[in-house]
Formats: structure tokens, sequence, C-alpha cells
């Protein structure tokens, strides 16, 4: 990825209409935002419909954009995006245990992971059994990469608050993969 005063000529250019900077932006974020998705859903197809949804957001709601971490900013915009989608469907709970099966089938795509593929789809089963709020707090830090204070912004919550949460949740999963 480039400077900062890159990206915010980038976000400028978003800001004004232009295509190609919108195209930029899809192509140093899309395959996060997707590998975001993906983790917490593990259907591809889910993940490309609501990466799609979080770009269209993203054309809508550029304009709003003030400044600070524009990679906080638009993980908001993508964690919103998710929990809406749970809600909208009022399936959590069922999501989750059809998940847990079909991750038996099928590999985890483990992307820039050096985890034999055998450990990733233990991890991502074991991701599935937590959750939501905790599997979302650990997906955004380790796969999405975005830092404790980021977290913490995006969350509305105390930086010791999303530390603790994080801990908790990590602690758990430790536990599940132990188990």
């Amino acid at each position: 990825m480039g400077t900062g005063a890159e990206l915010t000529q980038i976000i400028d250019g978003c800001k004004s209409g232009d295509a190609e900077c919108f195209a930029q932006v899809v192509d140093l974020y899309g395959p996060r935002c997707y590998g975001y998705f993906y983790r917490l859903t593990g259907d591809r197809d889910l993940s490309d419909e609501l990466l799609s949804e979080l770009f269209m957001k993203l054309v809508e709601k550029i304009a709003s954009y003030k400044g600070g971490s524009f990679e906080s900013w638009l993980f908001r915009i993508a964690s919103n995006i998710f929990h809406d989608h749970l809600r909208g469907r009022k399936r959590q709970k069922k999501l989750v245990e059809g998940r847990r099966a079909e991750l038996e089938l099928r590999p985890v795509e483990a992307a820039q992971s050096d985890l034999t593929p055998d450990k990733a789809d233990r991890l991502q089963t074991q991701l599935s059994r937590l959750d939501a709020d905790t599997r979302d707090l650990i997906v955004l830090r380790y796969y999405s990469e975005l830092s404790f204070k980021e977290i913490a912004e995006m969350r509305s919550e105390p930086l010791g608050t999303a530390l603790s949460k994080l801990h908790r949740g990590l602690k758990k999963l430790r536990e599940l993969m132990e188990g």
C-alpha cells in the first residue's frame, strides 16, 4: 500500500466521484475485506455479496469520511453490514450450526497463512463456535490486521474493554483448539 498522502489523494478522488480512485480502493482493500467476510461466514458466495454491498456503501458514504484511520472506518462499515445481515435473517444460531457441518466438508482458504490445511480447518471450526461478537473481534485483529486502537475506536469502546474482550476470546479459542 502507498503512503498516507497517496491514500488521502485516492480518498479525495473517491469523494469527487473518480471511478479510477474507487477501483484503487477496491484493489487495496478488496482482498482483506473479502477475507474478513469469509472468516465470519465461511461462504464464498455470501462473502462476495457482502463485499459488493460494502463497496456500494463506500460509494454512498465516502463523503461522510472525515479523516482518521480509513481502514477503521471501512471495517466499521463492513462489521455493520455483517451484523445487519445476521439480524436481517434472524438466523445467527442456525448459521453457526450450518457452518459447523459445512466446515467438515470444505477446506478453509487460509490466505497468507502458514497454517497447515488441517490446522486451518480446525481453527475455522473453533472460530465458528465462538459468539459472533468474539469471532468478529478476533477476525478484525488477526485476519483484517486492525490495531487494538482501531478496533476500540470502530466499536466505540475504551481500549481496555476491547483488549479484555479480545483476551477472553483468545483464551476461549485456545481452550477450544486444545480440547
